[in-house]
């Protein structure tokens, strides 16, 4: 016996707090600046903005919630309906299941082993671990700072589009259209103004940016010298400069690993408050390269305005396509995929053998959105409907030629240690170029039905 498919996704909340999706991670092996070694997360499920709490024991979810619902319910004015959460010791307490049943709140429980029916908490947890470790490593912090990253990353998915949403999940939750124009690369170093100091003393001191604080309009900062984090709105940040030197972390740890000496980070902090300035260690600046970087085109003018993703979505058969605004855009994609299977001799028309059901095909369609939410092509594939065949009567094995992660990963570690550039080929219609050993025999796509061979059927 095998686990079940897992199919269809639920059906979506209407409006902002009518479900909540809710995951705890951790424990992290090195803790974060205040000790912390947890983190949970909420994350609305009708606009996707998400909370994040940092917590010292997994024990602190039921008062990492309850602060949650008072504010959100207060900004909102709604009350939360449903938590959607993993079967946890911390949100099966009887303590926080007693307090739901109190105020009303619906609790949700994925079936044991089951992560993927809470797919969205998950999904979120993953997204902004990859984040944080990104973060990190184009930063000469510390691991410890990665409590910092964290906040800065979903302040930062809160304000970009997303797939999940029509607009950005800052604007369906307040009703306001976020600005980028304050955000700033996190970890790059910044002159800030200090305060009170002597005539003949400089004004400002070399610190990094952090992150955004919540409760204040400025920034984090990190000061080298005293070895603490503070708030200020007084600076000036060096982004550019620090592009331009950047040195991947990748390739510290190479030119260590062949024994070239180059001052390694401290990345095990013990546990520490921020305002104590002997518990963290000053990071060490690695060496800098001379190259220079230059900012992709498809990233220019992302800083300063949100495109709207439009209200419209995929169609789903091809009469829709064919009644879409777009429908001009979808015949020419459909006829360069026809014309692929023609040049790939895909199949050949034949008449239908006698005691011989044909399977179906159908037009999936998709709009392909760059960056900045506008649709950059519009692709159109015929698939044939495989699922009403039966394994041992219709095929006998099925299989997808992968690379392995390894190999990838030795070919980037040559590319970094040899500062190569890294160029990515795609193969349009790849699948195309394989053979079939079974007969398989298929209706001919909607739309492109030879005139005159009606009765006829494509031969795989």
């Amino acid at each position: 016996m095998t686990k079940r498919t897992f199919s269809a996704k639920g059906a979506r909340a209407t409006e902002c707090l009518g479900l909540i999706h809710t995951n705890v991670c951790g424990h992290m092996s090195i803790q974060a600046r205040g000790g912390y070694e947890y983190f949970i997360t909420f994350t609305d499920d009708y606009s996707r903005f998400g909370y994040v709490y940092l917590m010292r024991h997994k024990s602190d979810a039921f008062d990492m919630f309850k602060a949650f619902k008072a504010e959100v319910e207060n900004q909102l004015e709604k009350h939360i309906k449903i938590l959607r959460s993993d079967r946890g010791g911390e949100y099966l307490s009887g303590e926080f299941q007693q307090y739901l049943i109190d105020n009303g709140i619906v609790s949700q429980f994925s079936a044991p082993g089951t992560p993927q029916q809470n797919g969205v908490a998950e999904r979120r947890n993953r997204t902004l671990l990859d984040m944080v470790r990104s973060m990190l490593s184009y930063s000469t912090l510390p691991i410890s700072f990665w409590g910092y990253a964290l906040q800065t990353a979903i302040y930062i998915l809160n304000d970009v589009p997303s797939k999940s949403v029509p607009k950005t999940p800052h604007e369906l939750w307040t009703g306001r259209k976020p600005s980028l124009q304050h955000l700033r690369i996190f970890g790059c170093p910044a002159h800030v103004l200090k305060g009170k100091t002597e005539k003949m003393e400089s004004r400002s001191e070399t610190c990094i940016f952090v992150g955004y604080p919540k409760e204040t309009k400025g920034y984090y900062f990190y000061s080298p010298s005293d070895l603490k984090v503070f708030v200020s709105t007084n600076a000036k940040f060096l982004e550019k400069d620090y592009m331009n030197d950047f040195v991947p972390r990748s390739r510290i740890v190479l030119n260590e690993m062949s024994g070239d000496t180059i001052p390694r980070e401290v990345t095990q902090p013990n546990p520490i408050v921020s305002s104590d300035p002997t518990q963290d260690q000053q990071p060490t600046i690695p060496r800098r390269s001379g190259r220079v970087r230059t900012q992709p085109e498809r990233y220019i003018g992302l800083g300063e305005s949100v495109e709207n993703l439009p209200d419209d979505d995929d169609p789903y058969t091809y009469k829709e396509a064919m009644e879409d605004v777009d429908s001009r855009h979808w015949q020419k994609a459909m006829q360069s995929e026809i014309e692929s299977m023609f040049d790939n001799k895909v199949w050949s028309l034949v008449d239908l053998p006698k005691g011989i059901k044909p399977i179906g095909c159908k037009w999936v369609y998709k709009r392909k959105r760059g960056m900045d939410g506008k649709v950059e092509t519009f692709k159109a594939r015929l698939v044939a409907k495989g699922y009403t065949q039966k394994e041992g009567i219709d095929y006998e094995e099925t299989f997808s030629p992968v690379a392995m992660l390894k190999s990838i990963r030795i070919l980037l570690s040559i590319a970094a240690s040899l500062d190569l550039e890294i160029w990515q080929m795609d193969v349009k219609t790849a699948f195309l170029n394989g053979s079939l050993d079974e007969s398989i025999y298929m209706m001919q796509p909607e739309g492109f039905i030879e005139k005159g061979q009606v009765d006829k059927v494509c031969k795989l």
